[in-house]
């Protein structure tokens, strides 16, 4: 059995890449990174047998529907995109890569998505999840993943076929995917 800092440097990247495919910022990210953490440490021992990153994934996906639920309750001012706020130095270089590899484009209408869709097209298209394994981690029947899957990339490709008539660089977009 891994120690905690082990198992927390073995599968921290990968939570913190989830959370930000979901959630479209460093912030919320971050947060997301630092409560899975915690609800892994407070039932770890409930753990039983099965994939752990499977496990990480429901617990990271489940946290982010309700952040969006609970946001969804309370109406919150975002801050200017300008805002200037001290940047964490514990982001790899690997880490700041993979994060920013997503062209702006995609992930802009990526966070248009609902939050049921925008998991369903992360956690396949982004994490390389299987249908199977989604339907364990959303706790939906395999139709439920397979039908949100199909709207979602719908939705994906509308709004960067609207945005293609504007921008240069989404048509490219869409002639190499």
């Amino acid at each position: 059995m891994p120690s905690w800092s082990e198992l927390v440097a073995e599968h921290a990247d990968g939570v913190y890449r989830l959370a930000y495919r979901l959630s479209g910022n460093q912030h919320d990210a971050e947060d997301l990174t630092q409560e899975t953490f915690m609800r892994v440490f407070r039932s770890l021992k409930n753990y039983q047998a099965g994939t752990f990153e499977g496990w990480l994934h429901r617990i990271t996906t489940n946290l982010f529907l309700d952040m969006v639920r609970h946001r969804a309750k309370i109406r919150m001012e975002a801050l200017p995109e300008d805002y200037d706020r001290v940047p964490g130095n514990d982001v790899s270089p690997e880490q700041a890569y993979q994060i920013s590899n997503l062209d702006p484009a995609l992930q802009s209408a990526l966070d248009e998505l609902s939050p049921t869709f925008r998991v369903a097209i992360v956690l396949c298209d982004v994490v390389g999840m299987s249908y199977d394994e989604i339907a364990e981690t959303l706790g939906v029947k395999m139709g439920t993943v397979r039908s949100r899957i199909h709207r979602g990339r719908s939705q994906l490709r509308a709004s960067l076929e609207a945005a293609a008539t504007q921008d240069d660089s989404v048509r490219e977009l869409l002639r190499t995917r």
